[in-house]
């Protein structure tokens, strides 16, 4: 099969299209002919070597986590009747930059009926996690709503999320065109971080008490930013880390505030409790509840294009690969 392999840790180039040998499903495992497959900025880190306490993973390897595509065959102890089905799913150990996947068996969905596949792929990984958010968060209507990398792909699902429950949303994004965007998915408030002192103008649109809910996409010095203008008593999710790192925050200064905060791990927590699955996510991107907004479809010969696209901040919404 083809596949993209990233050969060393370091930038884009490192990635080269190889011939690899067709991986056999095991117990629990199908075989999945890929079609499509998402493209996240975390992946573009871990190819640097970063993130090595979340991601246990060295070259040479294929990368690629969540994909759409059709089985092509089954593992000892999963029917045969999957043989031929369309799935969305994640990859094990990654893989889904490949023709061809593993995956295991309990983590497919079929895709339903009235969804096409690049929609399926788009919205089911930041779909999830942006349900996920729905419900930790406290009731968003009539509330003041930061969302920062407001023009990602789960940005622009939260700002549709948020414009819906009825909050004023308040987008922060870089540049006129993300800016744009953000506006088009439902954004009343529109700010540039890349130009200094922007937390005044968020503070300004919130008539000076801050926001009541950050959903902090950026990570790293936005991050920090962001904690600064989250009201007292609010809360504040650090999910996203683009700029290198998850926002810094005190906790000291989170209790002293009464701003009750969810990093990372703490979803990874909620993930057992909370009632979101990859069917609800379909579900409401069938009721078009959410819509993901894709910008570009790299096929899998630019998938370092892809790559660079993403760390250049270039892309308005999401990138797809498209492999068959």
């Amino acid at each position: 099969m083809r596949a993209a392999v990233v050969t060393e840790f370091g930038d884009p180039s490192v990635i080269q299209i190889q011939e690899w040998a067709d991986p056999v499903p095991g117990d629990g495992q199908v075989l999945v002919e890929v079609e499509v497959a998402d493209m996240i900025f975390v992946e573009t880190a871990i190819r640097q070597g970063l993130h090595g306490g979340f991601f246990s993973v060295q070259p040479p390897y294929v990368p690629g986590g969540r994909f759409g595509g059709r089985v092509r065959a089954t593992g000892p102890g999963v029917p045969e009747s999957w043989i031929g089905t369309t799935v969305v799913g994640r990859g094990v150990d990654f893989g889904a930059h490949a023709e061809l996947v593993l995956a295991a068996v309990d983590t497919l969905t079929e895709v339903p009926a009235g969804l096409n596949l690049e929609t399926v792929v788009a919205v089911t990984g930041d779909g999830y996690t942006t349900l996920l958010l729905e419900q930790l968060a406290p009731d968003l209507q009539g509330q003041s709503v930061l969302i920062t990398a407001a023009a990602g792909g789960m940005g622009l699902l939260l700002t549709q999320l948020a414009h819906r429950s009825g909050a004023q949303v308040i987008a922060a994004a870089r540049g006129q065109a993300k800016l744009d965007l953000s506006k088009a998915q439902g954004a009343d408030v529109v700010i540039d971080y890349s130009k200094p002192g922007w937390e005044k103008a968020v503070l300004d649109a919130t008539g000076g008490h801050g926001a009541d809910v950050v959903f902090e996409g950026a990570g790293g010095e936005l991050g920090a930013a962001a904690f600064s203008v989250v009201r007292d008593g609010g809360w504040f999710s650090a999910h996203g880390a683009p700029s290198g790192g998850f926002a810094v925050y005190d906790p000291a200064e989170a209790e002293r505030r009464g701003i009750t905060v969810k990093g990372i791990a703490d979803l990874r927590v909620d993930l057992v409790t909370t009632p979101v699955t990859e069917e609800l996510v379909l579900q409401r991107a069938a009721s078009g509840e959410l819509t993901p907004v894709v910008d570009r479809v790299f096929d899998l010969e630019h998938l370092a294009d892809a790559h660079t696209a993403l760390e250049q901040r270039t892309l308005l919404g999401k990138a797809l690969i498209r492999v068959r």
